[in-house]
């Protein structure tokens, strides 16, 4: 994606005055991210590693450059107050998906860090603010005190992390309250005949070791046709042989540390129970936080299969031989509840149909490359995201402008 296109795109400027404020606030941080990013590059290396932090400024850019042309596309009508939960992670993109955009027709915000990255949340938003002006305020204060004093006034909220919190929350809204849920999915890769295996592997390498696996858009399982699971194995560790370890601020690292300490532990167990399929890595270094890129090889997946989410390089992966079977294994139970997104690489299209009726779907590429944060993102599974309007839960895409334009105030219902 471009770093530096025109601003605005299509969209003129809007005629209110407030608005036209509003627009010039979201372009100078925009501007400061393209002309002098290197503060915030630093910032967020202490959390990703140097190709994921670049990465993430490029994406915001972007999702800033397109800000106009959403609002103008979806009309939201004018929001009172909004109150965000932001995630652990991509601290930047979220903060321009959930703050700077809606700031175009919110006349307040408010969010609260998460507590793991509290303090780089901070200077992050000192940072921008000294830019933008902008009535978004970080609040400190506990999530019972967030909730009671700043969700329950807040005429739309967004929450992305756990279904299970976000399910608390739900519970505590009052009518009229439109709630967003950004949660995770399962992000199936599929190798099926006809695939460019070679690609795929290093496709897969791309998005799984994206900022050393903590990303929500890596795939949590790899199922590929039996006639390419030796093949795919074998590019996939060639290609793995070639990474280089390094810190955060090593630009031709192509892996660093674990920050998050629960995704370390989480993975570390899962090779610990599963070290029989481990074909490659399984290296953990608990006092440097490293979990080497892993290749686990285990049984074909059943609806009963357990999919664990995972933050950290490890590659599951299973093979399957029937494409109806695996279509009908994708689209049910767990699967279906973490429906979000999916990959196909080769030629399955009873596969790519039916998930397509339940996730966003690429063919022969990953989910980065239909990242678009000016767009709808997600997939049908209640687990992965939903937008609740007061009365209704609906699982689908989400993006904050289209769901305010369509359930928000002042919206027909």
């Amino acid at each position: 994606m471009s770093s530096a296109p025109a601003w605005p795109t299509v969209a003129a400027e809007p005629e209110d005055s407030t608005d036209s404020r509003r627009a010039a606030a979201v372009h100078r941080v925009r501007d400061f991210l393209v002309n002098d990013a290197g503060t915030v590059h630093d910032l967020l290396c202490e959390i990703s590693t140097h190709r994921a932090a670049r990465y993430e400024i490029e994406s915001t850019v972007a999702t800033l450059d397109g800000a106009l042309d959403e609002v103008a596309a979806h009309r939201p009508g004018r929001v009172p107050r909004l109150a965000a939960f932001m995630p652990s992670n991509v601290i930047l993109y979220s903060y321009a998906l959930y703050l700077l955009v809606p700031a175009l027709y919110t006349d307040r915000l408010v969010f609260r860090p998460s507590s793991r990255v509290k303090d780089q949340m901070h200077r992050l938003h000192t940072l921008l603010a000294e830019r933008h002006g902008l009535p978004i305020t970080l609040s400190g204060a506990s999530q019972r005190e967030f909730l009671h004093d700043h969700v329950r006034p807040a005429d739309v909220v967004v929450f992305t992390g756990a279904y299970a919190n976000a399910e608390q929350i739900r519970a505590q809204l009052s009518p009229g309250q439109l709630f967003l849920f950004l949660g995770s999915g399962v992000n199936p890769f599929v190798v099926a005949p006809g695939a460019d295996v070679e690609q795929a592997a290093r496709d897969a390498i791309a998005i799984r070791v994206l900022n050393t696996g903590q990303d929500c858009l890596g795939p949590d399982l790899f199922t590929v046709h039996e006639s390419l699971l030796d093949p795919f194995v074998d590019a996939l560790v060639s290609e793995l042989k070639g990474l280089r370890y390094g810190p955060y601020s090593d630009p031709d690292a192509d892996f660093g540390p674990i920050f998050y300490e629960n995704a370390l532990e989480d993975g570390a167990q899962f090779l610990a129970r599963n070290r029989g399929g481990i074909v490659h890595g399984g290296h953990v270094d608990f006092r440097a936080r490293r979990l080497d890129p892993t290749v686990v090889v285990g049984e074909e997946v059943t609806p009963r299969t357990h999919v664990p989410e995972f933050f950290a390089p490890i590659f599951n992966i299973a093979g399957y031989r029937d494409q109806d079977a695996l279509a009908a294994t994708l689209t049910t139970g767990m699967f279906t509840e973490r429906a979000l997104g999916s990959s196909v690489y080769g030629h399955a299209p009873g596969l790519v149909e039916a998930l397509r009726r339940r996730t966003t779907v690429t063919l022969d590429t990953t989910l980065l490359s239909i990242d678009d944060g000016n767009a709808p993102f997600g997939g049908y599974g209640r687990m992965a995201n939903y937008i609740f309007d007061g009365e209704e839960v609906r699982a689908e895409p989400v993006l904050i402008s289209k769901a305010v334009a369509a359930h928000g105030p002042g919206a027909g219902r």
